[in-house]
């Protein structure tokens, strides 16, 4: 079989066995992400099916989604179906509007965007077009658009994109550095009182991968295989009847760490069909509210050049309403 190095930028043929050489520029990446990335058009689902099952080879051995590719590593991908080609389906008018005016801060490396909640940053799993490529069709001249971290479908706010690779490799290595890099706080409203003296949830999670695609995250006891440290940081911001608005701050960056350590907590996130309660569906209806509560409120960074930004963004309107028609509480 010949070894064939991959151009970087370039997607991966979908339609044969193909065998990639990883080499100093990809090193460090995640299989998975490596594999939504180059495979363009193949629902994430099917990615880790294929990953699960072992079809998907590094050095010819089997290796786990979280497996860091290193320089030199053979990776061998199997033949796998491809939907449509995002290429040939085209943002509505309304996104494309949306995307354009959802730009909160732009150098010559990074965008931060506002992302609006019920939008998938990738594409995938019957979703044709995601985030970055939504991104990629309205901003053609620009030729390198990479996600540098992710906010789930619900969350919305600040999201980051690169616009070249050095600057990709530089946040990444940031956000490698936890609470010494990039400074992530989000804004959630939580059912109950949330006590002001707990303003740390160190709890261990836990991923599982169902077989839909679907991911689901557990609070586990410390030392439980599989399972990573994880360390969020929590302060109220108001008190309303029956809910708090906190800040969130995640010191790790762990797969849906801020909703499960508030469930964790005893205080699920409003809105949370994933991570909440039964219990909290008569204060959802009364105040209104058809989507998850968390927002990206802001993120604090250096840029590749040594300048400091903060960066925020505002809540929606839907939000900002849902606080205005809520009835304060004096915090005693």
């Amino acid at each position: 079989m010949k070894k064939t190095s991959p151009k970087i930028d370039n997607p991966i043929p979908a339609g044969t066995v193909q065998w990639q050489e990883i080499d100093a520029d990809i090193a460090g990446q995640r299989i998975d992400n490596y594999l939504i990335t180059r495979l363009k058009g193949v629902p994430k689902s099917l990615i880790y099916r294929i990953l699960r099952k072992g079809e998907v080879r590094v050095n010819k051995g089997r290796i786990k989604p979280e497996y860091k590719l290193q320089a030199g590593d053979m990776v061998r991908i199997p033949p796998v179906r491809i939907a449509r080609r995002a290429d040939d389906v085209k943002p509505s008018d309304g996104l494309t509007k949306l995307l354009n005016e959802a730009v909160l801060y732009e150098d010559e490396g990074i965008i931060v965007l506002n992302k609006p909640s019920g939008l998938a940053v990738h594409g995938g799993s019957g979703l044709q077009l995601g985030l970055i490529e939504s991104l990629r069709q309205v901003r053609k001249n620009d030729r390198f658009l990479e996600l540098v971290h992710r906010l789930d479908r619900d969350t919305s706010g600040c999201i980051m994109v690169a616009k070249n690779r050095r600057s990709l490799r530089y946040m990444q290595q940031l956000l490698r550095e936890g609470a010494g890099g990039i400074n992530k706080v989000y804004h959630a409203l939580v059912a109950g009182r949330w006590p002001n003296k707990r303003r740390q949830i160190s709890v261990a999670l836990l991923k599982n991968q169902l077989p839909s695609g679907q991911r689901m995250v557990r609070a586990v006891e410390e030392g439980t295989e599989g399972a990573k440290a994880s360390l969020t940081s929590f302060r109220v911001l108001k008190r309303y009847i029956g809910c708090t608005l906190v800040e969130a701050k995640p010191i790790t960056g762990r797969t849906h760490q801020i909703r499960v350590h508030s469930q964790y907590a005893g205080h699920p996130i409003l809105g949370d069909d994933k991570y909440g309660g039964r219990e909290q569906q008569p204060l959802i209806r009364e105040l209104g509210l058809k989507r998850l509560f968390l927002h990206a409120f802001r993120l604090d960074f250096t840029t590749v050049d040594k300048r400091k930004v903060t960066v925020t963004a505002p809540l929606s309107t839907e939000l900002s309403q849902v606080l205005q028609n809520m009835v304060e509480q004096d915090d005693k």
